[in-house]
């Protein structure tokens, strides 16, 4: 075969991947709202399904790892944008809003442990399981409402309630990593360490992230362009700089948010609204969460699955209706809330997919408990989203299904 022809086989490089992945969760999107007038969101997880390891198997598995680094991209805008909703000044006035966080994710995390344990999970799998139960999808809460435009009370409790959810589920699987290690036989240098060096990196990461992004706002001056090409950038390099540094991006880009709106005192940094680049990358996420799935996992989580599922709801709606109503919330609008609550996605495989490369043993049993139900609350949790905001009024009149 002449020099200059292609070399067989084929290898798709990561443009024509980001292209095939973009366009095929368009049409899938489409069609699905087009037909069953649902959320589009809905239809490029299907899509993924299908293209996926457990469907056609277009993307096997080692395609699959490749465009992770897009859904890291992803998650990296819609992370700092969340992070950036995090107020702590509304927080210290409405502490009832920080208590109920705490409190959904902790009956979150100990209703999940023990009804796990009572389907003979063993305490160490349970247990890290419940904790990346904790956690609500910020992919599906944000963009749903961002393409509905839904303002009001439910979207914006909603929204920092994921945002403390996803803290505080990365947190304490972090701090359960020491137990995976100590099930492996790490020496004590790594169960010891390797926690802490992943909450306080990440965080420090994101500590200096803000600080930069803050410093160079205040020396560019209230330049609307300037400001978003620097804001991505900065977005970027910390997501490299996780990787490099084998940190957590959740956590890092989460501070980086948070912190960028609280230490910047003097509102220097304008803000950022990824636009239509961001809503290619979710269309692209939500495809790679979908391939990263097979259906095969819903039919051997089976019965578990779906307790997994209603036990999660059960948690989370006694842990917000327990404190709204001291913030002025009608019991109506807690119980949107508590659907608003109910999304798990790419943030949830990120997690498995954590431990999964420490220790495939045991990140293999783990996947088998938790993304059976992250497959089921793919499909059904963006609808849930759709359904609470417009119940509340809080969309935009008109608007059909988002995304």
């Amino acid at each position: 075969m002449p020099s200059f022809l292609p070399q067989y086989p084929l290898e798709p490089n990561p443009l024509l991947l980001f292209g095939f992945l973009l366009l095929a969760g368009v049409i899938g999107g489409e069609v699905v709202q087009r037909v069953l007038a649902v959320p589009r969101i809905v239809g490029y997880v299907v899509i993924g399904l299908l293209l996926g390891a457990g469907g056609l198997n277009v993307l096997d598995a080692r395609l699959t790892r490749e465009a992770w680094i897009f859904v890291e991209l992803a998650l990296g805008l819609l992370l700092f944008e969340l992070g950036r909703r995090l107020d702590f000044t509304w927080l210290k006035r409405d502490a009832w809003l920080a208590a109920t966080g705490v409190l959904e994710s902790a009956l979150t995390f100990w209703l999940l442990f023990f009804v796990l344990t009572l389907f003979d999970v063993s305490p160490l799998y349970a247990a890290v399981a419940s904790a990346i139960g904790i956690a609500t999808s910020p992919a599906v809460v944000m963009v749903v409402a961002q393409e509905l435009r839904a303002e009001g009370q439910v979207t914006e409790r909603a929204l920092n309630l994921t945002a403390m959810n996803s803290v505080i589920s990365f947190v304490v699987v972090t701090m359960l990593l020491a137990g995976v290690h100590h099930e492996y036989r790490a020496d004590w240098g790594t169960v010891v360490l390797h926690p802490l060096y992943l909450l306080l990196g990440s965080a420090l990461l994101g500590l200096l992230a803000s600080v930069l992004v803050v410093g160079f706002a205040r020396w560019l001056g209230k330049s609307g362009r300037e400001h978003f090409v620097m804001t991505l950038s900065m977005i970027v390099v910390t997501i490299g700089a996780a990787r490099l540094f084998e940190l957590s991006v959740v956590l890092a880009l989460l501070s980086f948010g948070v912190l960028s709106r609280n230490l910047d005192r003097r509102h220097d940094l304008m803000p950022f609204d990824p636009g239509r680049l961001g809503q290619m990358f979710v269309v692209v996420l939500f495809v790679v969460s979908g391939a990263s799935l097979r259906v095969e996992d819903l039919v051997a989580g089976g019965t578990l699955a779906v307790v997994f599922v209603l036990t999660r709801f059960v948690a989370k709606s006694l842990g917000v209706m327990s404190f709204t109503r001291f913030s002025g919330v009608r019991p109506g609008t807690a119980g949107m809330l508590c659907l608003a609550l109910t999304p798990m996605s790419a943030l949830a495989i990120s997690m498995v997919r954590g431990t999964t490369e420490l220790y495939p043993e045991f990140g293999t049993k783990l996947g088998a408990i938790v993304l059976s139900a992250v497959l089921i609350l793919e499909l059904l949790g963006p609808i849930a989203v759709d359904f609470a905001l417009r119940r509340a009024g809080e969309a935009v009149a008109g608007q059909k299904p988002s995304v």
